[in-house]
């Protein structure tokens, strides 16, 4: 188990930034930050996670601001219950920490039932669900995706760069492409893997990468279901 030493002193504002990212185990804008956390992460909150401990990656490419958790965020989030809550709030940020606890343990005793190694970001992809009032525009972007897919592929199956996509939906949010193509991971025929090559990577590439499972992934092939 790993002691208080390996988790980094944080406020109970940067406490929940790290639990909401974690939740929802995708990229947050600001405004969605705000509607979930009930602020958006800026200053020195952002600084900190950002630039000081490494904790979040945050893109300034885009207006509101997003941000996800870097594999170290992962690492860190997953630890947190072995930290004693920062003394302003302490009693939020204790329950906090104590659900946090429950939730390690809880998956570890799903890992030791099933024989499976489960991480926290597959563990909350998995168990996420669309909300009622959002599925049509789910399934909308999802629509969108295909046809920006079925536009740039030769054929049925032929590999897609997610740069090159994204710029095809330059209208939808990164969050509703992001949520389209975890969405369509769950279809038949759908795959999204990262480049074998790294080193030949543009800027563009790295920048429109999906994260799933904690990996950076560049390119979608939709073959026949």
């Amino acid at each position: 188990m790993p002691s208080t030493e390996d988790v980094p002193s944080l406020t109970p504002n940067q406490i929940l930034a790290l639990v909401v990212l974690m939740s929802e185990a995708r990229e947050l804008d600001n405004n969605e930050l705000k509607e979930l956390a009930g602020f958006a992460l800026t200053g020195t909150d952002n600084t900190k996670l950002e630039t000081k401990l490494g904790l979040v990656r945050t893109d300034r490419t885009h207006r509101p601001f997003s941000h996800e958790l870097t594999d170290k965020g992962w690492r860190v989030v997953r630890d947190l219950h072995t930290t004693e809550p920062p003394k302003a709030g302490k009693s939020a940020s204790r329950t906090i920490l104590t659900l946090l606890g429950n939730l390690h343990r809880s998956i570890e005793q799903l890992q030791h039932t099933h024989g499976v190694k489960l991480s926290l970001g597959e563990f909350f992809t998995q168990q996420a669900e669309p909300k009622p009032e959002a599925a049509n525009d789910e399934n909308d972007a999802q629509t969108r995706v295909r046809l920006a897919y079925a536009e740039l592929a030769g054929r049925p199956g032929d590999w897609v760069g997610l740069a090159d996509l994204r710029e095809q939906l330059a209208d939808l949010s990164r969050a509703e492409v992001d949520g389209a193509l975890l969405m369509l991971l769950d279809q038949d025929g759908v795959r999204i893997i990262p480049a074998a090559n790294t080193k030949a990577l543009k800027k563009r590439d790295i920048a429109a990468a999906v994260k799933i499972g904690g990996e950076d992934n560049h390119a979608l092939a939709i073959g026949q279901p």
